[in-house]
This record gives structure tokens, sequence and C-alpha cells, in this order.
């Protein structure tokens, strides 16, 4: 298998990342299926996607031509083994836990031959203990995109110690097929991207904490001292404070203290300030 001769796909999970990854398979000419376990999901994540490709277009950086023919190319279904049928790659996007994770790729791997390639869309979690769970664990690579995932460039490829070379080449050149510029990193905590980001973003958690600056200037400091093209606490709000939560008391107990979630994070998370999602984070976004 080589990335160009991807024709379908599917993607498991229709959220704030699974949405994003079924828009880019679209673009990039591949017919996509995005599963979810209830409609209000899919109707959701591909009204999402409608309203992005709108918009590009209004900016001028999409063609109507190309906003109609991503939209045909995409579909939604509660069936899983619909949603699977023939494809060549099936990208899981749902949330970070474990058992879950494993628990799909437990059925992916009853259900589809050694031939698709299987990737991952977590942060943080042991790609190789999401792999175990797969009849063929050398299919099975990492794929982390960032949110906006039709605007971040990055897309972190992640390697287990089996995971075949043709699956690693497939992925990083299925990364470049989105116009992404990929990395490929081992699996180990926190992989590149979120081991060096979730230190920046807990420290500007507690400098905030203990008054040193506002969230506003705390931010400044970093994009217009650092080059920095977002501050670590606006991020913090767009990625949700629950999921920085999540990987920051795992990295905390795979790599070392200094992970360890400041107590306004778990302050926030427990009275449901999440950022964007729930309209309130370090800054305001009910508007």
């Amino acid at each position: 298998m080589n990335a160009d001769s991807i024709q379908t796909a599917a993607v498991i999970g229709a959220g704030t990342m699974g949405h994003g990854v079924a828009q880019v398979l679209a673009m990039a000419g591949i017919t996509t299926r995005l599963f979810d376990i209830n409609q209000a999901g899919i109707d959701n994540g591909l009204s999402k996607i409608a309203a992005n490709l709108a918009k590009g277009v209004a900016r001028g950086k999409v063609t109507a031509e190309d906003e109609a023919a991503a939209n045909a190319r995409l579909s939604g279904t509660t069936d899983m083994q619909a949603a699977i049928a023939g494809v060549d790659v099936v990208i899981e996007a749902v949330p970070e836990i474990m058992d879950l994770k494993k628990k799909i790729f437990t059925e992916l791997g009853d259900s589809l031959d050694a031939n698709v390639l299987l990737a991952t869309n977590t942060s943080s979690l042991p790609i190789a203990e999401i792999a175990s769970a797969a009849r063929f664990p050398e299919r099975v690579t990492g794929m982390h995109f960032f949110n906006p995932v039709h605007i971040m460039k990055l897309v972190e490829v992640v390697k287990t110690d089996v995971s075949s070379n043709e699956a690693i080449a497939t992925s990083m050149d299925l990364a470049r097929r989105f116009g992404k510029d990929p990395i490929l990193v081992k699996d180990s905590p926190g992989f590149a991207s979120s081991r060096l980001g979730l230190v920046i973003g807990l420290e500007a958690m507690r400098m905030f904490e203990s008054g040193v600056a506002s969230a506003e200037d705390i931010d400044k400091a970093m994009v217009l001292g650092y080059g920095f093209p977002m501050g670590p606490l606006k991020l913090t709000d767009l990625v949700g404070l629950d999921v920085r939560l999540s990987i920051a008391e795992y990295l905390s107990g795979e790599i070392g203290a200094h992970f360890a979630p400041p107590q306004i994070l778990r302050d926030m998370v427990e009275r449901g300030d999440l950022g964007k999602k729930s309209g309130q984070g370090f800054y305001d976004w009910s508007e």
C-alpha cells in the first residue's frame, strides 16, 4: 500500500478532531465515512465540515468546485461495520480513554485485512498498547493531528517497535497528501509536541495562578517575545482544559512531577470551565 493508492477511508469519532480529520481526507480526494455512536454526533460533525468549507470559499482559500466535491465524498453512519467495509485506511479519533481505544482496535482487527492502515489520533497515550489490541499491530501507527485540523500543518506520525516500514511510510505520505508537514517520533510518553507544549502550558497556568500577569499578557509574552503563533493559555482553551488535565496526569505519572497539574487547572475543569467548547476558560468565549 502507498498513500496515493488510498481511495476510501473511515474516521471513528465525529468530535472536534474526528470531523477535522474527515474533512482533510475528503479534501484530499478520498471517499470518507464518518462513524459515531449517535446520529446527532454525525450530523454535528458533517455540519461543521460544511461550515468550514463554506468559510474557506468565502475567504478564497477553497474553490466552490472543491467544496462541492469534498462534501460529496463525505457520509456518516452509526454502523461501525458499514463505516469500515472495504476501506483502505481507518483513523480513530475517539476520546483519550485507553480501554475505549483498545476496544475499537480489537473490533477493527477482527474485521479488516492486513493491508488496511490503522492509525490512532492520540496526543499522549502509548501507541504500542493501543496496537496490541489489533490483529495486525504492525499496521498501526499514531497520527496525531492538531486543532483545527484543516488549518494546522503539523502531524506527528508515531512509530512503535513493531510498526512496519510500510505503515510508517504510508502514514507520512498520507499526511503530506493532506498538505501537512509530518514529523516522525518514537512511541514515548507525550511524543514530541504534547511533552514540550504541556511544560510551557502548565508553567503559564502556574504564573497566572500566582498573579504574575494576566492571561492576555502571559500569552503576549510568548507571541511577541518568542514568536509563538498563539499563547499557551489561549491554546489550552482551544485544546480543552479537560484534555490538558488528562495528559498532565498521565505524563506526571510516566515522566515526573514537573508535569503535575496545577490546582487552578483542576478547579477549572471541576466547575466546567473547559475552554472554547464550554464558553469559558482562561478567556471568555461566550460570544
